[in-house]
């Protein structure tokens, strides 16, 4: 049962997550995303059936930590307004999607006992966000945390981060898999649910 809330919870987090992406660069003039039908809620659109099912569900069973990965929302970079800035806009509706979907379903969820299932699902489902929220601020290529940082950073940091860029998701899983990650953002994520609920 856990893992099914966790596979329909990670479902619409990532649908949510991705649309936002979409809805962003076409606001700012990027048509990239819509043409490939990318703006949609439509959750196929967005899930990759190994990267955004088979690996979460897996390094969740082993680690206790899935790494979450959705088929990415393309972009064209010349056609975004505001260049740098505007891919830093862009990438930062995703991760903050999933800090307002935390939120929502914590308001919900008091209208709840602690102990009904449905306050579990909810508590379960602002767990998941959160933690989406703050995995994909890491400022490591390729997450959204990187291309934020990229639009404030001096050209040599740019050229270093787009050297790491191929080899980003290895090193990612590593440090996972090593239990990397844990201290700052398990107390950002303890503050934020505190806050929440």
């Amino acid at each position: 049962m856990e893992l099914v809330i966790f596979i329909v919870s990670l479902i619409i987090s990532i649908t949510v997550h991705e649309f936002m992406h979409a809805y962003v660069g076409y606001k700012l003039g990027d048509t990239t995303a819509r043409d490939e039908g990318r703006l949609s809620f439509n959750p196929i659109k967005h899930i990759d059936p190994i990267m955004t099912i088979a690996l979460p569900v897996i390094t969740f069973l082993l680690f206790k930590a899935p790494i979450l990965v959705a088929k990415p929302v393309p972009f064209t970079p010349w056609l975004v307004r505001y260049r740098e800035k505007g891919v830093a806009l862009l990438s930062i509706a995703g991760p903050l999607s999933n800090l307002v979907l935390a939120a929502v379903a914590a308001v919900i969820a008091r209208s709840f006992s602690g102990g009904s299932i449905t306050y579990q699902i909810l508590f379960y489902f602002s767990q998941l966000n959160i933690g989406l929220f703050l995995f994909n601020l890491i400022p490591l290529p390729p997450l959204d945390g990187s291309r934020v940082l990229y639009a404030f950073v001096p050209q040599p940091v740019r050229d270093l981060m787009d050297q790491i860029e191929p080899y980003g998701f290895f090193v990612i899983f590593a440090i996972v898999a090593l239990g990397g990650f844990g201290g700052i953002l398990g107390s950002l994520y303890n503050s934020i649910m505190n806050l929440l609920f």
